[in-house]
């Protein structure tokens, strides 16, 4: 629970206090943050998930006694968020808010002194580096970069600052002929020409190193003068792919040296070392060939911790804790008998050992390992998932979400795997709403496997009464269904009203071993199909739940899933839900971006009639099925979605309605892959239950 000045209260009450307490500014500078809303219901609803603050981007100060952490909450009559940022002190549990303005101030970080904070804001127009005082005060800009930056990280003497920028290395059309400045057109001659949900706009990520002082950056140097590369990696790295060595003698960088479609094949990321002395750099990663990332160097310099998968071209390959002498480069795999993945790596004070996050059966637990003899231990158990890690002197930091609760900040005791929470941001929200029983099951699988399977209750179930179910279809395709809380498939939310969740860890998934993992590459149509049949066959044999009201839920290869099932699933289903499913696999494989991704999953091209791993593949295809199409359909896609192109969707449409099966299409011209725009958020939702509630109740 937070304090302030000894008065123990919920977080949203402390909020108030705090903006009692601030210097009075112009209302159109404040922030935003919600009153305590008082619940016409004890159910949740999607109005109630966007009132929600969602808690972020913690990290602890250099001398290990205060935390920062933000706190965004979303207006939705302006379609926006709000983030303020806090500062929870350690010695005495009292949280401060040091900002209350509109400027959403991102990617604060303490500077090496701890004497400022530094951040990310738009506030004199382009994107530029301010500091401010731990309490708020002294806001000050750092940095006027013409067309400004996107991230920084200080050296750890503090002398210098990295920094990223875009910068245009390629011609485009109004470059090429600028005799005609009217002409609207792309002219292109190779692939990963758009990506995730942007067409390339002829600029790279590029890394400067800059003199610091508090006057301002000065000497700025691009570190990668003409590389038509990208570090921090697009479409999502940022600067947890940048490091320094605690001498300021190295700064580590991750980077993707391949273009076009040499880059769309391959995953081989390699991490870089550049010595700021004399202008060299290194690929210290060298004949690692797939993804090297997240570069984290141990408190002596001594060493360096990255997590490393094995092979080219296959993006959920394990992630290995691999550690290597900064000085020879002899690089060791701690994970040589472990089986699970690494991921939010954080060397011990001593850098005798490391802690790390893992899935393990559904839930993201801790573990630390020790650096020497490659020993694991387990540190936590329970039914939640740990999304960070940070020391502190009263144990490690951590943020905690479970498919009942949203991230909050805990302490966790390394001795004994206890935790107690220093944030309670929603609890207001939550001590007024009834939740949902959620069990753990095992189901056997048609091949005799044991398979995890979590089903989610209705607040108030009535064992008595019979219930629709929905099948949960994960997306990923390699992507647990852990303790995530999700701010668009949230389980909670869908049993409270009155559904069934059925959410089963088939085939393909991680955290049970990597021949569970594996079964589903080349196989999409296969047992991973059969499996989510056995979970819903075993849940809906019993008695409160009724048989004749099923349905199946999906995004990505979740989507693929429902429409997949459409036509294969023996009249089990009365209802589907189809968000960014794939349908053709066809049109997937040549209007997709990353071609690793389909390449390695499908086994090759569908032209490739010698390749019978391929063509099989390509005979699991929804559109092939649709003549046995017979269920109503609800499908959503995005324009941005480049990854799975919104055409899928359309084409899914197109085909119910040709067939006379009663279909929607909800459409969004704004969205990508996923669903982020709080009043978009709110129609997606208002569209699935009116299609669920018309065919399932």
């Amino acid at each position: 629970m937070i304090e302030m000045k000894n008065l123990k209260a919920t977080p949203l009450i402390i909020v108030f206090f705090m903006l009692a307490s601030c210097t009075p500014k112009q209302e159109s500078e404040k922030g935003y943050t919600p009153s305590v809303p008082e619940l016409t219901s004890n159910r949740l609803t999607p109005e109630v998930l966007w009132q929600l603050g969602r808690i972020g981007g913690e990290i602890v100060s250099p001398d290990q006694q205060q935390v920062l952490f933000s706190i965004t909450h979303y207006k939705v009559d302006e379609d926006k968020g709000y983030k303020d940022w806090y500062v929870y002190k350690l010695s005495d549990g009292t949280t401060e808010r040091i900002t209350d303005t509109a400027e959403n101030e991102s990617d604060a970080v303490w500077r090496p002194d701890g004497a400022k904070i530094g951040f990310m804001s738009k506030e004199s127009g382009d994107l530029q580096l301010w500091e401010m005082n731990p309490d708020g005060t002294g806001r000050k800009q750092i940095s006027f970069i013409e067309g400004g930056i996107s991230g920084f990280k200080y050296s750890p003497e503090g002398s210098k600052i990295a920094f990223v920028k875009r910068v245009k290395l390629d011609q485009e059309i109004k470059d090429r002929y600028p005799d005609l400045p009217k002409a609207n057109a792309r002219l292109e001659s190779d692939l990963m020409y758009r990506h995730w949900d942007a067409w390339h706009d002829y600029h790279y990520n590029h890394i400067f190193l800059a003199d610091y002082n508090e006057t301002g950056i000065h000497q700025a140097s691009d570190i990668m003068e003409g590389e038509r590369f990208d570090a921090p990696t697009k479409p999502y790295g940022g600067t947890e792919q940048l490091a320094w060595s605690p001498d300021g003698k190295i700064l580590a960088y991750v980077c993707k040296k391949k273009s076009g479609k040499d880059y769309a094949f391959s995953t081989n990321s390699e991490i870089w070392f550049y010595y700021p002395e004399n202008g060299k750099t290194i690929n210290f990663t060298e004949g690692l060939m797939g993804y090297d990332n997240h570069p984290v160097f141990s408190p002596d310099g001594k060493m360096l911790a990255w997590e490393s998968m094995a092979r080219d071209g296959y993006e959920s390959d394990q992630s290995r804790l691999f550690v290597a002498d900064v000085a020879s480069g002899e690089r060791t795999n701690l994970f040589e008998h472990f089986e699970e993945s690494a991921q939010s790596v954080v060397w011990s004070d001593d850098a005798q050992s490391i802690y790390f996050i893992s899935d393990i059966q559904a839930t993201d637990e801790i573990f630390k390992i020790d650096v020497e003899s490659a020993a694991i231990q387990r540190l936590t158990s329970g039914v939640h998932n740990y999304k960070s890690l940070a020391l502190t002197p009263k144990g490690l930091l951590a943020r905690k979400q479970s498919m009942s609760y949203p991230d909050e900040l805990y302490l966790v005791n390394p001795e004994t795997g206890n935790d107690e929470a220093i944030t309670a941001v929603n609890q207001s929200v939550f001590d007024q709403l009834v939740q949902g029983k959620v069990e753990k099951r095992w189901v056997k699988t048609t091949d005799n496997k044991d398979m995890l399977v979590w089903v989610i209750y209705p607040p108030n179930f009535d064992p008595n009464k019979k219930y629709p179910a929905l099948l949960y279809c994960q997306g990923g395709p390699q992507g647990t269904v852990s303790q995530f809380w999700s701010y668009r498939w949230n389980f909670q939310l869908m049993a409270a009203n009155d559904y069934i969740i059925v959410a089963p860890n088939r085939r393909g998934l991680p955290g049970f071993g990597m021949e569970w993992l594996e079964q589903i590459s080349t196989d999409y149509g296969g047992q991973n199909i059969r499996d989510y049949l056995s979970a819903i066959d075993a849940v809906s044999a019993e008695p409160y739940v009724d048989e004749t009201r099923l349905g199946a839920i999906g995004a990505s290869y979740g989507g693929f899933s429902v429409f997949y099932l459409a036509g294969n699933h023996e009249k089990r289903f009365k209802a589907f839900v189809s968000h960014a499913g794939i349908f053709n696999f066809e049109q997937m494989y040549s209007t997709t971006e990353e071609m690793w991704f389909v390449n390695w999953d499908l086994g090759g091209a569908y032209w490739d009639k010698e390749n019978k791993v391929a063509q099989r593949s390509y005979s699991f295809s929804p559109h092939r099925f649709v003549e046995k199409w017979d269920t109503p359909i609800l499908v959503i896609h995005g324009q941005n979605d480049y990854r799975i192109p919104f055409t899928q969707g359309m084409a899914a449409y197109n085909s119910a309605i040709m067939k006379g099966i009663p279909a929607q299409f909800l459409y969004f011209d704004d969205e990508n892959h996923w669903v982020l725009k709080p009043q978009n958020g709110l129609l997606w939702h208002r569209t699935f239950f009116e299609w669920l509630d018309k065919w399932l109740k």
